[in-house]
């Protein structure tokens, strides 16, 4: 039998056990947040920049510290030796330059491979919405939730074409899929529901989901034509160059269809959503809202009749004893009408990058604050 040998370890300094206390101390208080990011775009890029914005509050309030380990990309990902800080991957990315000129830059890094290499923490998934088939953020989402991560997203693509399954995966993983950034950024609407509205049955949803058409209509309410209307939007950075999912009304049909599938705990896809958008106004709709004390307004609809549920994006002439009515510009608003909390209403929620980014990490912070 071998025999133990023994180390003799010098005796701990005060300073030694006052830094091993405090370490102590801060591991038992203070939970570390491993993150990982697929797409930097503008709002993973916003995203990013409020988490390192927000980081002396989030240790403060909540006992967060949100770190890093890859922020992926077309082709490969960056992958950090260690896990960093928000201000730290900052100071290491040029937005100028291509990531794949970056040090850090690992051509062919798989995502899997990241999931697996760490312990779990949260997948904030950033792609670009792909309503028709999810992708590719449909596959990131499942490989992320299979594997024991949490996921956020402001991707309305893969919730749109798979919400159930992907509820049903994280269920069964035990861990959380949130999405409020994909159902109007930073306008609480899933929250709200959700979470405010508990307890109460909500039998009629409106909403103005879709900030580029309600400028439009803004605009033509103040007597300027649509073409010029969406071109001083697109000059604006309002309105993308290609505006199709916006102006045709899909942008808020994916969103009307995730609410309703959160809040009623339905299936629904877009194939039952009647949807219309605003490139042809009828000109008596177009009228009638040009009218004193009148407004048109693209609105995202879900109502009950008995068991059976809506759902539409139509254009809607409301007058000025409707909770929406004063929702102009870039804003967006949603009421909600229940039978035990009478109507409530709640407009504003920045509608740019930022706003889906805060979003983002408003998830972050509720999953580990278990709400």
């Amino acid at each position: 039998m071998k025999e133990l040998s023994i180390v003799s370890l010098p005796a701990a300094s005060s300073v030694d056990r006052i830094n091993f206390s405090a370490s102590f101390e801060y591991n038992k208080i203070m939970k570390i947040i491993n993150v990982i990011i697929v797409g930097l775009g503008n709002v993973g890029k916003a995203f990013l920049k409020l988490v390192h914005e927000k980081r002396g509050l989030c240790r403060k309030r909540y006992g967060l510290d949100i770190r890093f380990h890859s922020i992926f990309d077309l082709g490969g990902a960056l992958v950090y030796p260690s896990l960093l800080r928000a201000g730290e991957i900052l100071e290491s990315l040029s937005f100028e330059t291509s990531m794949s000129e970056n040090s850090f830059w690992r051509s062919g890094f798989a995502l899997v491979e990241a999931l697996e290499s760490i312990e779990p923490g949260v997948l904030v998934e950033c792609t670009t919405s792909n309503i028709k088939d999810g992708e590719p953020g449909l596959t990131h989402i499942r490989q992320a939730l299979e594997r024991g991560w949490h996921v956020v997203t402001a991707n309305k693509g893969p919730l749109v074409v798979d919400f159930r399954g992907l509820k049903g995966r994280a269920e069964q993983n035990q861990v959380a899929l949130k999405f409020s950034g994909a159902t109007a950024a930073a306008l609480p609407t899933l929250d709200v529901a959700l979470y405010s509205l508990a307890g109460a049955d909500i039998f009629r949803v409106e909403g103005i989901l879709n900030g580029t058409t309600n400028f439009i209509l803004t605009k033509m309410k103040e007597g300027i034509g649509y073409e010029e209307a969406l071109e001083e939007a697109q000059a604006k950075g309002i309105a993308e160059s290609d505006p199709s999912l916006d102006v045709e009304g899909w942008d808020t049909a994916s969103k009307i269809l995730l609410i309703a599938n959160a809040v009623l705990d339905k299936d629904f896809t877009l194939n039952d959503v009647k949807v219309e958008g605003i490139t042809t106004i009828p000109p008596r709709l177009l009228r009638h809202g040009m009218e004193e004390g009148k407004a048109l307004k693209l609105l995202g609809k879900i109502w009950k009749e008995g068991k059976k549920a809506h759902l539409e994006v139509a254009l809607t002439v409301i007058d000025n004893s409707h909770p929406l009515y004063g929702v102009d510009g870039t804003n967006k608003g949603i009421t909600f009408k229940t039978d035990s909390m009478d109507s409530i209403t709640v407009t504003g929620g920045k509608s740019d990058p930022r706003g889906a980014g805060a979003a983002l990490l408003k998830d972050i912070i509720n999953i580990y604050n278990k709400t």
